[in-house]
């Protein structure tokens, strides 16, 4: 059962040490989790934001806007923070020789920025034009999980995509590796896929997420007696939580420093992007591309998250029967919902409910010792 599988499922999530000669000895099988105290009054607040799907996946490709090279890296669902620095490596290549040259980039969230901070790197001058900045994007209403999500339909998966796909994905994962670190926001954690239905199995040959599968290290199926989980079957692996507040203010003091500038505008229309003084163009506008470059694909994923209090002792990540936990220093980061074609940012009370509910199922369940 693939993580996105686990994601989508519907079911609820509903020894101690030995003695010998007054000595005790630890299970060295299983690891100590703290218990995720989940409750009403520990809530701090409710966040909605808006996946920019696309059944076909992310879009990355060049073409011609008048006299100037416009090149598009947008569409990646919920895996815009995850595929970041790899489509962005996309994007550059597709925009051929820089040469020094002048560059915009629309859009100044994680796509954005790590397109512009990647061109600087090659040596242009970059602009970002975009309507807001951090804390008023998408990306800062992310989960921060590097783990790609909700971002194609397998029927409509493409051989040009899966090889971008699989690309993107080595790149982003490298990277991140290098940013790992407080100043960034990035550290490794373990992610428990944990389900009542089934046991974890590895993507099917044919699913781009296959491309993905071996790059996780410490990859294994546990027994009842290796985790603390109320449920029947449970897989661990090592993977890399970032923290969006944290991220994206480093990066824009990056960009800001090797000279980079912003300007807040937006565009009405693709013949407004025409009229920009650079003459290669990025567009990494999201769910704006639906009417700034009309891809009626496009379309939005609803996604709600809730937080409580930080617990500092809480130091793995969990996902399975729709529900979802990151510990991150903001608070502990609940999910679970996929709204997809609903656009309201309005808070529902009813999965407010759900996801305290079915968290509170999970960890309440936990053992402990």
């Amino acid at each position: 059962m693939t993580r996105r599988s686990l994601l989508a499922g519907g079911a609820g999530l509903l020894t101690g040490c030995a003695t010998r000669r007054a000595t005790l000895t630890p299970p060295l099988s299983r690891p100590a989790l703290a218990r995720v105290l989940v409750a009403k009054d520990r809530r701090i607040r409710t966040v909605v934001g808006l996946r920019p799907f696309r059944p076909s996946g992310f879009v990355v490709r060049a073409e011609k806007l008048d006299e100037k090279t416009l090149v598009h890296n947008y569409g990646h669902g919920g895996a815009g923070i995850t595929l970041s620095w790899g489509t962005a490596q996309l994007a550059v290549e597709a925009a051929g020789p820089l040469g020094g040259r002048e560059c915009a980039v629309l859009g100044c969230g994680v796509v954005g920025l790590s397109t512009a901070r990647l061109l600087q790197l090659h040596g242009s001058a970059v602009t970002i034009y975009a309507k807001a900045m951090p804390p008023e994007t998408t990306s800062n209403v992310a989960g921060g999980l590097w783990e790609p999500v909700s971002l194609f339909d397998h029927p409509r998966v493409t051989p040009e995509f899966r090889r971008q796909f699989a690309a993107a994905s080595r790149t982003a994962w490298r990277r991140y590796q290098s940013l790992a670190g407080e100043r960034y926001g990035v550290r490794w954690l373990p992610l428990y896929s944990l389900s009542n239905d089934q046991e974890y199995t590895a993507p099917a040959p044919d699913s781009p997420n296959s491309e993905v599968e071996s790059l996780y290290p410490e990859s294994r199926i546990l027994s009842r007696g290796e985790h603390p989980f109320p449920v029947a079957h449970a897989h661990r692996r090592t993977t890399m939580l970032i923290e969006p507040a944290i991220y994206l203010n480093a990066l824009i003091g990056d960009f800001h420093q090797a000279g980079g500038r912003i300007v807040i505008r937006e565009f009405a229309a693709a013949r407004d992007v025409a009229t920009l003084r650079e003459t290669l163009i990025f567009n990494c506008t999201g769910l704006g591309a639906r009417e700034l470059f009309d891809d009626r694909e496009l379309t939005p994923i609803r996604g709600q998250l809730e937080f409580l209090l930080p617990q500092p002792e809480v130091d793995y990540c969990t996902v399975g029967g729709g529900i979802y936990m990151f510990p991150r220093h903001d608070g502990i980061l609940l999910g679970g919902s996929w709204g997809r074609g609903e656009s309201s940012l309005e808070p529902d009370p009813t999965i407010t409910e759900r996801i305290l509910r079915d968290n509170a199922t999970l960890f309440g369940g936990m053992r402990t010792r």
